[in-house]
């Protein structure tokens, strides 16, 4: 069984919107997150969803699930304190409901341009690998600083990825490294680098540059052009 995880438990400060999170801000006419859970809705390789979303929006989110006819939707957790946590709690609601070499995609409510063959070519590696990090090739040089004031090291650009989503793996292996990080009072950045800190061999999958989060406001500009790209069959994805 594979099964998306999508994360809309946080709140968008970044977005300077007070009126809602930006998972629910409207992207022509529709919920980010809606588009994002539709992606998986209507992937055939993908058998169920579980939700992990701000407390206070739930019934909004079941009432946005109802309009746009959502039936994969398994699961509707409570976010936590953060997203290590919000995760932690998505996983476990799958305790007992999945095995442990059931394949889980974790992935932000906000990146609504994955697509099939993304799901598809994590789903393989993780079959072959264990695991599949997506991630793509960084465009510009990048610098390492202590201090935000200088320089201390100048990366090879040829060697450094940016990591996206969704990041995928075996149930029982990477519950497993939330249940201890989370005795262990260890707060990840991301599901990579939970593994990458527990000596977890990583492997990677090739993802696209379109499929960005919309965390800011100028993300939210170029979500839109990404999507009157999408609309006029303009090659996107570079």
């Amino acid at each position: 069984m594979n099964i998306a995880i999508v994360f809309a438990g946080g709140v968008g400060k970044r977005m300077n919107n007070n009126a809602k999170p930006k998972q629910f801000l409207e992207l022509y006419g529709k919920p980010i997150l809606i588009h994002t859970l539709e992606v998986f809705e209507h992937s055939e390789n993908i058998d169920k969803i579980v939700v992990i979303c701000v407390s206070e929006y739930i019934d909004k989110l079941k009432q946005y699930i109802y309009r746009y006819e959502l039936e994969k939707i398994e699961i509707i957790v409570p976010g936590g304190t953060n997203g290590f946590e919000s995760i932690y709690n998505g996983l476990s609601s799958l305790e007992g409901l999945c095995t442990k070499e059931d394949i889980v995609l974790i992935h932000d409510g906000v990146r609504p341009f994955i697509d099939e063959q993304l799901i598809d070519a994590n789903i393989s590696c993780v079959k072959k690998n264990g695991n599949a990090i997506t991630s793509v090739p960084t465009v510009e040089g990048i610098i390492v600083s202590s201090d935000s004031v200088s320089v201390d090291e100048f990366t090879d650009r040829k060697k450094m990825y940016a990591t996206k989503a969704p990041q995928s793996f075996k149930y029982g292996e990477i519950f497993k490294l939330y249940k201890k990080a989370h005795e262990e009072g260890f707060e990840p950045i991301e599901s990579a680098h939970l593994c990458q800190h527990y000596g977890v061999k990583l492997y990677m999958v090739q993802g696209s540059y379109s499929n960005i989060k919309i965390t800011t406001p100028t993300d939210y500009y170029v979500s839109k052009a990404i999507c009157d790209a999408i609309e006029n069959s303009q090659l996107i994805g570079y």
